[in-house]
């Protein structure tokens, strides 16, 4: 077997080289797949090496690219998180990545490691709870302030009325989690250079977008490639994608940044262990083509919930069409609609909680992105701890139940909602049917 030349590695795809890239058979005796590296120490040939891998650690000198600066410990570099962050990076086609024990631990390390006391941020609702209370609770106590504006069409002009010359970054969520709204990251990257011009590389000033990718995924969404600065991940979700590992992931271009954030984790050690990065290299082989039969799946149960008369609204992304506002912003931004639905019922939290309680095949849990389907109610359980005015200004309303479709058969799951909403009671006066599709 011979190797791959970088310009062969540079023409093939991420689901081929999510089998082999970055791992050297021979260096662990002809192994095919990468052993898991249980070990919380590495030794040094010589004094001399250590003393050289910590100077490179702390930053001195020159330091060779990171996956070249010496093993010292795990704390600090692993062989299964290297091999796991460089084969995340080619689906993201990002230069490099930091993996995380958990998405939470991806995102509280990022936001740390790129803003100080007196920073502001802007925050496209809604975003994941614990994103929601960590902006708005932690950040606050350490003098950094988080400024909401609701996710889609309008958030870019609504985001630029609040910057000022302390805004450090705009984090978006799109699809935003839970209701699928699209915000357009490149006009907000356009904002952001607009408002803060500085020199390529260039820290001071400069106003970051972030944008947390979770929902949709890697396979039919890069933000990069439309403006972001940084992309975060729950890896516990399609990436992962089993329900069976705790992961998180930061990637970026900017050398300055994957420096900072590495910094920032390995003082919190809020890296995975070598068996959870070891599983999620393991899931990478397989990504695509979950997430291919995944969204097949949400096609399917997508049109059979939008025409249902006890559903008042359906959030997918394939239902957009030419005349939707966030339609230009879909065909910017994806490859594909992706495997979550937004399902508004007609009714309230009673509706809403009928349904979840009748499913047989749904598991009734939160999480997604796995090869199960999964059924939840944000705005008692993911987004419970939200304001009532935040839920509000996110769209996070008691008739909203959340669906992440699997990879059984759409038939199947179809036949499951089917006799579920049986046993919703129907509404007097529903809302007009004209609300059925389309993310509104």
């Amino acid at each position: 077997m011979t190797k791959l030349t970088a310009s062969e590695i540079a023409q093939m795809h991420p689901e081929t080289l999510a089998l082999s890239y970055g791992f050297d058979p021979w260096l662990s005796e002809g192994a095919v797949k990468p052993p898991v590296f249980l070990t919380s120490t590495f030794a040094f040939k010589c004094a001399a090496d250590g003393k050289q891998f910590f100077a490179w650690a702390h930053g001195e000198g020159s330091p060779p690219p990171r996956r070249e600066q010496g093993l010292i410990y795990s704390r600090l570099n692993n062989p299964n998180l290297e091999i796991f962050e460089d084969r995340v990076a080619l689906w993201e086609g990002m230069k490099d990545a930091c993996s995380f024990a958990s998405g939470m631990a991806a995102i509280a390390t990022t936001l740390l490691a790129t803003h100080q006391p007196g920073d502001e941020m802007i925050v496209c609702a809604p975003v994941y709870g614990g994103t929601d209370a960590f902006a708005l609770h932690f950040l606050h106590r350490f003098g950094i302030a988080a400024h909401f504006v609701p996710a889609g069409i309008d958030a870019p002009a609504l985001a630029e009325a609040l910057i000022t010359a302390r805004t450090r970054s705009i984090f978006i969520e799109s699809p935003a989690n839970p209701n699928n709204r699209l915000t357009d990251i490149g006009r907000m990257k356009e904002l952001a250079r607009r408002h803060a011009p500085a020199a390529p590389g260039a820290e001071t000033g400069r106003i970051l977008v972030i944008v947390d990718n979770t929902m949709a995924g890697p396979v039919f969404a890069q933000p990069a490639k439309v403006g972001a600065d940084i992309v975060l991940y729950s890896a516990t979700k399609f990436i992962g994608g089993h329900s069976d590992v705790v992961g998180g992931v930061a990637l970026a271009n900017d050398p300055v940044l994957l420096a900072a954030i590495a910094r920032h984790r390995a003082l919190f050690g809020g890296m995975p262990n070598p068996h959870t990065a070891w599983l999620l290299t393991r899931s990478l082989e397989t990504l695509k083509i979950r997430a291919e039969q995944q969204q097949r799946n949400a096609v399917a149960v997508a049109a059979f919930l939008a025409q249902h008369p006890k559903v008042r609204r359906v959030g997918f992304l394939g239902l957009l069409t030419p005349d939707d506002p966030e339609y230009a912003i879909y065909r910017k931004q994806h490859s594909g609609p992706g495997s979550l639905i937004s399902c508004y019922l007609h009714g309230g939290e009673k509706e809403a909680f009928a349904l979840l309680d009748h499913l047989k095949v749904f598991k009734l849990a939160v999480s997604l992105g796995s090869t199960e389907s999964l059924a939840q109610h944000p705005a008692a359980m993911t987004h419970s701890g939200l304001a009532p005015a935040d839920k509000l200004l996110g769209g996070v309303t008691d008739d909203l139940v959340r669906l992440s479709i699997g990879i059984e058969n759409h038939d199947d799951l179809i036949w499951d909602l089917q006799q579920a909403l049986d046993q919703v009671a129907p509404v007097e006066n529903p809302a007009p049917a004209a609300c059925l599709v389309g993310v509104t």
